[in-house]
């Protein structure tokens, strides 16, 4: 018989889709659903926690990539032992319980709607930390985990290169050459990402949500500008770039999306100017 996963059991499923809630609820500049779901996250998935311990479990196994056969199995093995003694409680479905309802009431159900890329990772070894699984299907499924944590990360040499200052230099130099001089919010962000490699991103994530969260309200606003209503084409070119701020929520953060928020924010204080 095959097991179901249910994914509201899965407490780095239910920290992923608030997250992803979180930056969506900035995007669209609900302040007051961003403090909820702030408050949820900063109550339950603190390090010390509980759920905040069992997160970083599963993450220390899924984060892993480019280990050895040895050093994979070796891991995988160390986080099953520390799972089954510590986690296989009654503990943990409180606290989970305890988050589902506050997201049903306080939020609402879609929240568990959210995509989250990784899921069949999560479900594959949260479907491993079950000890009620057959010999076969448990080899089979750590075969797969243990192949992801041998696996080159690619996405993350993408997303989260270290930058050194020349390659800081040249990439201010590019951006000057193109669209003229860097303003303070543009020096802002290029200081995030120079330094994001040392906190694995957290603090670029959350100057990010703030800072789209400001540029769509700014963008948004100059749809009421008579110079913007009364061209077409000046409609158009907005409300595309509404939408290009929109789909950031789903984006991984790169050379290419850096660059782009630097355009809008140039357009944003171009905008601030005229009105």
């Amino acid at each position: 018989m095959k097991l179901r996963h249910n994914k509201k059991r899965n407490t780095v499923f239910l920290y992923e889709s608030l997250v992803k809630e979180l930056t969506k609820s900035v995007v669209q500049n609900n302040a007051e659903r961003k403090k909820i779901v702030l408050s949820i996250l900063k109550e339950y998935f603190k390090r010390d926690s509980i759920l905040g311990k069992e997160l970083t479990l599963y993450k220390d196994v899924l984060d892993s990539r480019e280990l050895d056969y040895h050093t994979a199995e070796k891991i995988l093995h160390e986080a099953k032992m520390i799972y089954w003694s510590g986690f296989k409680n009654e503990k943990v479905y409180d606290e989970q319980s305890k988050v589902i309802d506050k997201v049903n009431k306080d939020l609402s159900k879609g929240v568990f709607s959210n995509f989250i890329p990784n899921y069949k990772d999560l479900a594959t070894l949260s479907q491993i930390f079950n000890d009620e699984l057959t010999v076969k299907k448990r080899v089979m499924l750590e075969k797969q985990i243990i192949k992801n944590m041998m696996s080159i990360n690619e996405d993350k040499k993408k997303k989260m290169k270290p930058i050194d200052r020349l390659t800081f230099k040249t990439f201010i130099k590019k951006f000057n050459e193109t669209y003229g001089q860097l303003q303070e919010e543009q020096k802002k962000l290029l200081m995030q990402y120079v330094y994001s490699f040392s906190d694995d991103g957290l603090g670029l994530k959350a100057y990010l949500n703030e800072e789209i969260g400001r540029l769509k309200n700014i963008i948004t606003n100059s749809l009421n500008m008579s110079e913007v209503k009364e061209d077409p084409v000046m409609l158009e070119s907005t409300k595309k770039v509404i939408n290009i701020i929109e789909e950031y929520k789903v984006q991984d953060v790169n050379d290419d999306l850096i660059m782009q928020v630097l355009r809008i924010q140039k357009l944003a204080q171009e905008i601030e100017s005229d009105g």
